[in-house]
């Protein structure tokens, strides 16, 4: 595992790469998600790996539903890691606060608290995991998946 700026750490084992980072203020939202913008272009540049750029688009914004609800309702930093194996990057942030998210219903006519929503609906898989202090929410989302083969770097 080898420290980068900004306290973000990054690990290549075998096939498995991954990035994490802690958050702890509001302006620290877009910092996660330059943090998985440059992950996915460095996973694709220095391994190879086609990233669409419909993943990279979905991945920032999954990054930024995911930490903006962390920062919003739990007290103290919020953990990202984002995980390359097999294809897809999972996509986790831990928060202090062990409450379970509220799933709201879709209703269009509501204005706000669509993120999960918002989640659930662009990713491959969706988890919430009570942690001993905390809880951890996961997705995973393919990274060449472009029915018209796009594998650039677009950024949202």
């Amino acid at each position: 595992m080898e420290q980068t700026a900004g306290g973000k750490y990054r690990s290549v084992l075998g096939d498995v790469i991954s990035v994490s980072g802690a958050f702890e203020g509001s302006e620290d939202i877009a910092v996660a998600r330059d943090v998985a913008r440059t992950f996915l272009t460095e996973v694709q540049a220095v391994h190879g790996l086609p990233v669409s750029g419909r993943a990279m688009g979905v991945v920032q914004l999954v990054v930024s539903e995911l930490v903006t609800n962390a920062r919003k309702y739990a007290p103290g930093p919020c953990l990202l890691t984002l995980v390359v194996n097999g294809g897809a990057v999972e996509v986790t942030v831990w928060d202090s606060n062990p409450t379970p998210p509220a799933i709201l219903a879709p209703d269009p006519t509501r204005i706000g608290q669509h993120g999960l929503e918002i989640v659930m609906r662009v990713g491959q898989s969706f988890a919430v995991h009570r942690e001993p202090v905390g809880k951890r929410i996961s997705t995973a989302i393919v990274l060449a998946d472009d029915p018209g083969g796009d594998v650039t770097g677009h950024q949202l």
